[in-house]
């Protein structure tokens, strides 16, 4: 039985995974942010020849097995080549939202990441991962995602956050938010608000989705810890048995 948020760190997998950029012909500055993105993490990236493949590919590898592939130039229009603000600001639809498959395939894998200015690219990944699982839950149109903000006045801030929760609310999602209650967002939204002042609501970062009973919508959850000011320890899964009690303990303790 968990104890606490933290405890979940416990039953991930934290796979030995690794990326391996095949025949690359991006200049220098692509492969730089390819690095930024997962600055001093457990994920290595190497560079390697390859006949009969094409260029500039970036493989996941786990024990010697290609688990995953994409393409450069879709890590850079999905990941690399955005910023926040664009996700703030609804730039960015949610239809839109994607997550290459090698950077899905890194679930289960523990990450320390870094807000901005410390870095521009690592606290970007949990945000991509957020999106991702808030479209999922759009295109389920049922079940319930629970997702805290740390403050809640954020959905008044971020507009594009704001619309993406408005179309969850009104598509048929069971949605509930977290966070310190320095706003309402149940007074325009049709939401449940669940505020307090504990450390999961003023340190966490989850968006945790668990489809309609029997359905074969996929599970998903994010969780993200911030133990230090503005660097977080996060995975992110899509199995469903560690999703379903990840969403049971929020339900439950929160």
């Amino acid at each position: 039985m968990a104890d606490s948020l933290r405890s979940f760190f416990d039953d991930i997998e934290a796979p030995d995974r690794h990326l391996v950029v095949l025949n690359r012909e991006s200049p220098d500055p692509v492969r730089n942010m390819l690095d930024s993105l997962l600055t001093d993490q457990s994920v290595s990236i190497s560079d390697v020849e390859a006949p009969d493949t094409d260029r500039d590919v970036v493989a996941l590898v786990e024990d010697g097995r290609e688990l995953a592939r994409s393409t450069l130039d879709e890590l850079l229009e999905s990941v690399l080549l955005i910023n926040s603000d664009l996700y703030k600001t609804g730039a960015i639809d949610l239809v839109d939202v994607v997550l290459p498959d090698v950077l899905r395939g890194l679930d289960e894998v523990p990450f320390r990441l870094r807000g901005y200015p410390a870095s521009n690219k690592e606290k970007l990944l949990l945000i991509v991962v957020s999106r991702v699982i808030e479209r999922i839950a759009a295109e389920t149109g049922g079940g319930t995602l629970r997702s805290s903000f740390q403050r809640l006045s954020r959905l008044d801030d971020e507009r594009g956050t704001y619309e993406v929760y408005e179309t969850l609310s009104n598509g048929g999602v069971d949605v509930h938010l977290y966070g310190v209650g320095d706003a309402d967002p149940g007074e325009t939204l049709p939401v449940t608000v669940h505020t307090g002042t504990t450390y999961p609501y003023r340190c966490s970062w989850f968006v945790v989705f668990r489809p309609p009973a029997g359905s074969s919508g996929d599970h998903a959850a994010l969780v993200a810890l911030e133990d230090e000011p503005n660097v977080w320890d996060g995975f992110w899964t899509f199995r469903p048995d560690l999703v379903d009690r990840i969403e049971r303990y929020i339900a439950d303790r929160l």
